[in-house]
């Protein structure tokens, strides 16, 4: 049987995906083949999909050999079968690759869900078991990243969820938790109306226990260079003078290593055994406190504008009921304070928020097409607004 070699695209990775059989008599060629994709994209990561490949050679082993040699990072083949995995790992290979097994697969069919949101869906597989499916097809690194960070945060005294497998869900990824009785906070304030302010209060309790958490100087990306990020997107929607203090702002503000969770939002706190527990560790940043209520106010606040039913639509509750959870939230973290020192942090925190909202509507093209001119001229004469009274954007 020939070895067959395809190739295709995710995001900016190369994949070339093998099947079949690499063996003395189809080794030379599927060598030549490899090379010659490589070749033909000069600076492109690229990996290799060994999902279809049923058997390797020495002689294709040889081949891995020499492609490690010649490339400055470790080479990675992944969706590698229990067979193929046992001949790396047999023979060292597990130690100079980076092999990543072959996914199970499982089903949703008939599973409840129990959390909806921008990225995927929560369903609980029985009594102590939950898997989040990416709505997004190419998400292995996203999924990687979450884990990573998940552990990162955990060992530092962060309470979350890890991830214990990805799985293939249809044509789709899932990352499964052990999470026993689980239910995110902002079902819980649907179901049970009357503790909302109680369950608030776990919820800025959680919010100040994280920012409280120290990460190691360089372990994690720095919120601010993520804005920074945003900025350069959007420059082209904002007058000059308005990207230019902006960016003033954003690289005044002090180092910090202090965790910042970047998306902060009810459906992202697992309340299990009513014990809170944050999941879409991806974000996971280091910066000032500032930034994570800035993913706040878009969550509750700015999706509202001129759409007063988006609440109800992503989170289940009213446009008055999404405000007061960020208004109350922000009253509680601050303590007490004088109503105009809210009103400062408010304005330091919209500055942020609306430069993240507008990067979620040009670059990522959320939001409905009918009201984006609305929005954007919204969003401008707010920032032009703000900025004659924001001076720094630390909280």
């Amino acid at each position: 049987m020939a070895t067959m070699i395809e190739t295709k695209t995710e995001g900016t990775l190369l994949v070339i995906s093998l099947s079949g059989r690499i063996d003395s008599s189809t080794a030379a060629e599927a060598s030549e083949r490899i090379r010659s994709v490589i070749n033909a994209n000069p600076g492109i990561p690229w990996v290799l999909d060994a999902e279809d490949l049923d058997y390797i050679s020495s002689a294709g082993l040889r081949i891995l050999l020499s492609l490690s040699k010649e490339t400055p990072d470790r080479v990675c083949i992944r969706n590698v079968s229990p067979l193929v995995y046992d001949t790396l790992s047999m023979t060292g290979f597990t130690e100079i690759l980076d092999v990543k097994k072959q996914l199970r697969s499982i089903s949703v069919e008939g599973c409840p869900v129990i959390g909806s949101g921008a990225v995927g869906i929560v369903y609980r597989l029985d009594e102590d078991t939950i898997v989040k499916v990416y709505k997004i097809p190419d998400c292995l690194s996203m999924i990687e990243t979450e884990q990573k960070r998940a552990k990162q945060a955990f060992v530092r005294g962060i309470p979350t969820a890890i991830s214990y497998d990805i799985v293939r869900v249809g044509d789709k990824y899932g990352s499964v938790f052990e999470m026993v009785k689980a239910e995110n906070c902002n079902d819980r304030i649907i179901r049970d109306p009357e503790h909302r302010d109680e369950l608030i209060r776990l919820y800025v309790k959680l919010l100040k226990t994280v920012h409280n958490v120290e990460m190691p100087a360089g372990e994690l990306p720095k919120s601010c260079d993520l804005y920074l990020g945003y900025l350069d997107a959007v420059a082209g929607y904002l007058p000059e003078n308005t990207v230019v203090r902006i960016r003033q702002l954003l690289q005044s503000m002090p180092d910090s290593v202090h965790a910042v969770h970047g998306d902060f939002q009810m459906k992202n706190v697992m309340l299990s055994e009513s014990e809170p527990l944050l999941i879409d560790m991806e974000t996971l940043s280091v910066g000032d406190p500032v930034f994570d209520f800035a993913g706040l106010f878009v969550a509750y606040c700015a999706f509202n504008i001129a759409d007063p039913t988006n609440s109800m639509d992503f989170f289940g509750i009213d446009k008055e009921t999404s405000f007061e959870i960020y208004h109350k939230t922000l009253s509680l973290y601050l303590g007490d304070v004088s109503e105009a020192e809210v009103q400062k942090a408010e304005e330091k925190i919209e500055v942020l928020g609306f430069l993240r909202f507008l990067y979620l509507l040009t670059s990522l093209h959320l939001g409905k097409p009918e009201i984006y001119e609305f929005r954007m001229q919204y969003i401008r004469e707010n920032l032009e607004r703000l900025l004659e009274h924001v001076d720094q954007l630390c909280l």
